[in-house]
């Protein structure tokens, strides 16, 4: 039997500060404590046997088990269903004054049955840094608690626990109306009282008013309302509330695919996802969180922290720090034997020039709608724009962080151009002093060299980069920036070629997988995220039915609870890090524009038998 579940097999909780994700079966496979980035106490995901795992389970193996969320929230409930009754078990982190960085966390563990009767058993092993520290455990009764060099853990339930080999244990029946469970607590006090069965319902009534009442506050009122819901309290539970910062998913080195290399650390902000999180928060009317993130990134420009870089890093810590040295923990085998397992990642200091356009883009659109640029800021932004000035023209690593060597990618020049574009509207409408005729002839340089030297008139669409004819995904943002017209003859061209080389159903790719140009063994699979910009695009190029039906199909990959990893694999499985922020951004942001284009756009309908039946190439 295959000791790892499906990635797709899980839920996520968490307080706005680190979260954890649950299995089907009702264990804790990941959770880092007390931030996102931090050393993991629960990661079993990454290793069967060292990783560590907390699991409340019926003591019956003959169960079948159901996930869903609290309505409205991020409560999530596993079912089990037995020939002896049915129960539940309710996981959620209270959220208590989330801004405030604290060593304090909480992951409530509420258990009850609701008809006949079940016995449950609990397992609570938790293995510190990663596997790498031990740890003491002292205590009796219902309360233990776990010590390690750096971290104590304390587990309160409301049965008694049985400590064996440094791990707790414990086996309790309950019957219809019960009520049970336990609760583990980062830096609590040293005696605390006696979890009461109150006390948990208490947390639990406190966490579901946060959540509606945070819910309450979205201005959405468009199609596909659940979908869109779900990614925004997704995207919520991945924001680090004490800067504002989102980290990219709150996994490391899921594999991109089963066994192989692709492997990487995504418990970090990255400027380029962050940024797009600000087109889905100021379209759902959270205009707070795109407040907070401005500030976040405000900073970022101000420290200049970039080496080869330039001023700006690709990547922070959510604190803002920008150390994120790569580290491979080689006692660890990986989800499903998919080695390397990283921390860290080493691709902090690339040279990726599309994330100076993604800032600029977000701060422009910050500015339009209120949150306005204070003086220093502007300052910032204008010596950020004079380096760009003299760097655009530079080749670097791309968007996809590839590790194959620096080209002149295509990406990164629009993204430049979206640079230039924006601080010239932001001048212009704010009146602000800058050397705007040098970022206009700038802006017009890049927009011509793209067309020269970006087309490719063989392949009669824009490519990767300047010295291949392979097609990126990544250019489907050419409509969606403003760079193109989205009927533009050269654009269509662009956007039927991608559909016969990238597009597989719904399911869209970064780029020619044969073409491996990441220097990587292995195959990928396909983008999520892509597949999302391949909407939009397909909207705004009037192919509305065409959009609409692949944004729906799209639905059929996520999981049981609407959430999406990176990358869909050959047989439609989820891969890659778990949830992705860039994939739910993406929903969002589809979902707003396709619905918008629904209600006021021109209908297009293709019907030859190609569309229709468009498959595998």
């Amino acid at each position: 039997m295959d000791p790892y579940p499906l990635i797709s097999d899980h839920g996520l909780i968490g307080d706005l500060q680190t979260s954890a994700l649950v299995t089907t079966d009702g264990t804790i496979d990941w959770f880092c404590c007390p931030r996102f980035d931090s050393p993991s106490v629960f990661a079993s995901l990454l290793d069967s046997r060292r990783g560590g795992r907390f699991q409340i389970a019926p003591t019956r193996d003959d169960y079948v088990s159901r996930q869903l969320y609290f309505p409205d929230t991020a409560i999530l409930i596993t079912r089990f269903m037995t020939p002896d009754g049915v129960g539940e078990v309710l996981d959620f982190m209270p959220i208590e004054a989330p801004e405030r960085a604290t060593e304090r966390h909480r992951l409530v563990r509420l258990v009850r049955v609701i008809r006949g009767q079940m016995e449950f058993a609990l397992a609570c092993e938790p293995r510190f840094d990663y596997g790498r520290a031990t740890h003491e455990v002292e205590g009796r009764g219902r309360h233990v608690v776990f010590r390690s060099p750096d971290l104590r853990l304390s587990l309160q339930a409301t049965m008694d626990l049985e400590v064996r080999d440094a791990d707790a244990h414990a086996t309790w029946s309950l019957r219809a109306g019960e009520i049970g469970g336990a609760v583990i607590e980062s830096a609590a006090e040293e005696k605390p009282p006696l979890l009461d069965r109150h006390d948990v319902v208490t947390m639990f009534n406190a966490t579901v008013r946060f959540w509606r009442d945070w819910l309450g506050r979205s201005t959405y009122r468009g199609r596909w309302r659940e979908m869109v819901r779900r990614s925004a309290i997704t995207l919520k539970l991945m924001t680090y509330a004490p800067t504002g910062a989102l980290v990219a998913a709150p996994t490391t080195s899921l594999p991109e695919q089963i066994g192989g290399e692709r492997n990487w650390d995504y418990r970090y902000t990255w400027i380029r996802d962050a940024s797009f999180s600000v087109y889905a928060l100021l379209g759902l009317g959270y205009t707070d969180e795109a407040a907070a993130f401005a500030t976040w990134l405000r900073d970022r420009v101000g420290e200049r922290a970039g080496n080869d870089s330039g001023p700006l890093q690709i990547m922070y810590r959510i604190d803002g720090t920008p150390d994120l040295e790569e580290e491979i923990l080689d006692h660890l085998e990986g989800y499903k034997g998919s080695r390397p397992v990283r921390i860290g990642n080493g691709a902090y200091d690339q040279l990726q020039l599309d994330i100076y356009g993604e800032a600029m883009d977000s701060v422009d659109l910050a500015d339009s709608r209120g949150l306005m640029v204070a003086h220093q800021g502007w300052q910032n932004l204008c010596e950020v724009l004079d380096w760009l000035c003299d760097n655009w023209d530079r080749p670097d690593e791309g968007v996809w962080e590839t590790r194959g060597g620096r080209q002149h990618f295509v990406y990164g020049r629009l993204m430049s151009w979206v640079a230039m574009d924006r601080a010239l509207r932001m001048a212009d409408r704010r009146g602000r002093p800058g050397d705007v005729d040098r970022w206009r002839a700038a802006r017009d340089d890049i927009y011509r060299q793209i067309m020269e030297k970006g087309w490719n008139q063989k392949r009669g669409a824009f490519v990767q980069h300047y010295a291949t004819d392979v097609l990126d995904a990544a250019n489907l943002m050419m409509p969606l920036t403003g760079f193109i017209a989205p009927r533009d003859p050269m654009w269509l061209s662009t956007l039927d070629a991608m559909r016969h080389e990238l597009v597989e159903d719904s399911l869209v790719y970064r780029y020619d997988p044969s073409a491996s140009p990441d220097g990587l063994r292995g195959h990928e699979g396909t983008f999520s995220i892509c597949t999302f910009w391949y909407v939009d695009a397909l909207a705004r190029s009037g192919r509305l039915e065409e959009a609409r039906l692949t944004f729906e199909k799209m639905f059929t990959y996520s999981n049981h609870l609407g959430l999406y990893s990176e990358e869909i694999g050959p047989s439609g499985e989820q891969i890659g890090n778990f949830p992705q922020a860039f994939t739910h951004l993406s929903l969002i942001n589809a979902a707003m524009n396709l619905d918008f284009q629904l209600d006021h756009g021109p209908g297009w309908v293709d019907l030859t038998a190609e569309t229709l039946t468009a498959g595998p190439r």
